[in-house]
């Protein structure tokens, strides 16, 4: 009997250490811990509308109005579409914070905290950001692009 209300008294201080290294071990919140509020985004835009004609070919990119602080739209290939939160993930609260799409460099910066984002895929090109850019989900029929979350 007090073999096991010594292995019961050992599990339970080896419980509370562990949980007490792990407590103290949790990352800090920084800047870069909260995250873009969730908008519903449920957009179809008709490639044919004159609005669109900069990705009717690859590579090119637009702005549209939807998600957060609105969307940067990419033409990755004939039938890939990527989409975007333009809301930096830096500094989410930041109201400065809107990224800007560089069509040279197929890259998009916060003029603000200066993160640079990958076009192709969201990804961090720049810091401070640690976080890529928030991406939507994209379907395209050869007429009809449908973006939603």
């Amino acid at each position: 009997m007090s073999y096991f209300c010594f292995s019961f008294v050992a599990m339970k201080f080896v419980f509370s250490t562990v949980s007490i290294i792990f407590l103290l071990f949790l990352p800090s919140c920084t800047k870069d811990s909260t995250y873009i509020p969730y908008v519903p985004v449920n957009i179809q835009i008709n490639l044919q509308n004159p609005d669109y004609v900069n990705i009717r070919n690859i590579g090119g990119w637009v702005y549209i109005t939807g998600g957060s602080k609105g969307l940067i739209v990419y033409r990755a290939d004939l039938n890939l579409f990527m989409a975007y939160d333009r809301h930096c993930p830096y500094n989410p609260n930041d109201s400065c914070s809107k990224v800007n799409a560089v069509g040279v460099t197929l890259s998009a910066i916060d003029p603000c905290c200066g993160s640079e984002f990958q076009l192709t895929d969201g990804s961090v090109l720049k810091s401070p950001a640690t976080r890529a850019l928030q991406h939507y989900q994209t379907s395209y029929d050869g007429n009809i692009l449908s973006i939603n979350n």
